[in-house]
């Protein structure tokens, strides 16, 4: 519905004109229409000029992508998810049914992790040998200024929905009022401290009043919708270290992208049509 407002939107704004094809610019050769402005702007609420240098940095990012020769495939997604389930605790089967559950369109997200990993491979080539890597006085300061960052509940209060029939739990989620034979509520209150790592890692990725992904438990479909998340407690340095390394490090690949991109823009052959 979105995608069709916005294409009547445009054809009422610039169709008449025979403008919609229209190139507004062109960056090393490869051009950007006015349609691509006006999506953008549609897309992400932007002004004119943000939309433009948005695309610009995206055309700038898909020329780099290309001149070096940069892919992912879906050994390279699995090799990504297999370390991200790692980092939490469970396998990749595991993980990856979690995540299936979480998002309706599992390609939509791997492709996704295939873009994210394309922009990971590239930090990698550009940054490599020009960031100044993390001591463990910079992991610490990063700690200690950031401690609500690594909080974690000690313990959870939530409803708990159980049913043999996965497409009763999912009609509750739609409708939590809704009375359904067959399917059991009950409160429960969770210590988070002995909770398997699958357990603790949907809870945790769970906002509060909202229900968790579909489980299994028991031989039955469950999901909790969580209440209340007590205690807030610290996480140890040493159980975090490694997280708050790849954010520091993240965050200085960002500033240098940054600066890299801006200072690539005044290089590239840019020329505005319209």
């Amino acid at each position: 519905m979105k995608k069709l407002l916005f294409a009547f939107l445009l054809s009422a704004s610039v169709a008449s004109a025979g403008l919609v094809d229209a190139i507004a610019l062109v960056v090393n050769d490869d051009p950007i229409t006015l349609f691509d402005i006006e999506k953008k702007k549609f897309e992400r609420k932007l002004s004119k000029e943000e939309a433009v240098s948005q695309l610009v940095d995206e055309v700038l990012f898909s020329q780099l992508v290309e001149k070096h020769n940069i892919t992912a495939d879906v050994f390279d997604v699995n090799n990504y998810l297999e370390k991200l389930a790692a980092s939490n605790g469970m396998d990749l089967y595991t993980f990856k049914s979690i995540i299936k559950q979480k998002y309706n369109d599992y390609d939509r997200y791997e492709n996704q992790t295939k873009q994210l990993i394309i922009r990971q491979k590239l930090t990698d080539k550009l940054v490599r040998g020009n960031l100044k890597i993390a001591n463990e006085k910079d992991l610490k300061i990063y700690y200690e200024n950031n401690t609500s960052m690594f909080q974690m509940a000690s313990n959870v209060k939530a409803i708990q929905y159980s049913s043999k029939n996965k497409a009763d739990l999912q009609e509750i989620m739609r409708n939590p009022m809704a009375d359904i034979p067959g399917v059991s509520k009950a409160p429960i209150d969770l210590d988070q401290t002995n909770l398997n790592p699958q357990l603790r890692y949907i809870i945790n990725e769970t906002k509060m009043n909202q229900f968790t992904p579909i489980f299994t438990s028991n031989k039955q479909f469950v999901t909790l919708l969580i209440r209340q998340k007590e205690n807030q407690q610290t996480i140890k340095f040493e159980d975090v270290r490694d997280r708050i390394f790849n954010i520091v490090m993240q965050d200085r690949e960002k500033k240098y992208l940054k600066d890299y991109f801006e200072k690539l823009k005044l290089s590239a052959d840019i020329k505005i049509l319209r």
